[in-house]
């Protein structure tokens, strides 16, 4: 892989996991609404273990298995694990308790949490020319939930805490990312701790589910394992600040499946703010780009 192309390459990446984390959100409203969050979470997570241990089984010592389940950042890998389940609480608190549109303005602020956070922890302070990119997807995010924030409640503090825990489970991806290539690891450890916590509530909140909702929810664990396969890898080759604005594409799916199974027009405020959050999105991996080239240039 050169290391002009690699922005773009990282960039597809993140718009795949947009795609798989968006049908992952789908099936999560199909069918959590009978059932607790552990149970759901718990069942997901064994089965994206499964999954895990057995790509690794089959890629041996291949690519994408490089260097099997084992890390040599376990102290990093323990602080992603930790972070991942916060990060799952909170979202689900907050999705509980407030609109979607609260949350999603939340969500849209991860970019801005990752710029603020990647310099101190990472190193990877943001350039001036970046910053116009980030304000042109703080805008889009505002075009697309016009209404803002309700009256300030709990739901709002569960959701302040999942963005920046999942913004800080990132980073902590993005710092593996540089001492070893076992994605895989990055996918097993967080679904590890996540069964385990959720297991604790699981013998509470058990209710037996049919055969049609366990499709489903296998369903909802292949569309996870890939996503966060993706992002795992995603992370490896963009700054942090780079992938969050991208992953807004989520909002571009959502409108694009409202329109599509549900017959939503988008209104002129949607419409302006998927174009912001497309163009902030295209501004940060230019700006990631281009330097990129230019050393591949200089070095040939």
């Amino acid at each position: 892989m050169s290391l002009a192309s690699t922005p773009l390459i990282g960039a597809g990446l993140v718009a795949l996991y947009t795609l798989t984390i968006s049908a992952a959100d789908g099936i999560t409203k199909l069918i959590a609404g009978g059932y607790a969050a552990p149970q759901l979470f718990a069942l997901s997570a064994a089965l994206v273990l499964l999954l895990t241990l057995g790509a690794n089984r089959l890629g041996g010592q291949g690519a994408v298995a490089a260097g099997g389940l084992r890390t040599t950042c376990p102290r990093a890998m323990a602080l992603r694990a930790a972070l991942t389940v916060l990060a799952c609480i909170g979202f689900f608190q907050a999705f509980r308790l407030l609109p979607f549109a609260d949350v999603f303005l939340f969500i849209g602020l991860m970019p801005v949490i990752a710029a603020t956070l990647s310099g101190p922890t990472l190193g990877e302070p943001l350039r001036p020319s970046a910053l116009l990119g980030l304000a042109l997807g703080v805008l889009g995010i505002w075009c697309l939930m016009p209404a803002g924030l309700s009256a300030a409640q709990a739901g709002h503090a569960w959701a302040l805490m999942a963005a920046v825990t999942g913004t800080g489970s990132m980073l902590c991806a993005r710092y593996i990312g540089r001492y070893e290539r076992n994605a895989l690891a990055q996918v097993f450890y967080p679904n590890l701790a996540i069964f385990a916590v959720m297991a604790l509530a699981l013998p509470f909140v058990w209710r037996p589910m049919p055969l049609a909702d366990l499709a489903w929810v296998a369903g909802y664990a292949l569309c996870l394992f890939a996503a966060r396969w993706l992002v795992t890898v995603a992370l490896r080759l963009l700054p942090a600040y780079v992938a969050t604005p991208l992953m807004n594409l989520q909002f571009v799916w959502m409108v694009v499946i409202g329109y599509a199974a549900f017959g939503e027009v988008p209104g002129a405020g949607t419409i302006t703010g998927v174009t912001l959050v497309i163009a902030s999105g295209l501004w940060l991996v230019m700006d990631d780009w281009l330097p990129r080239r230019a050393q591949a240039q200089q070095r040939a």
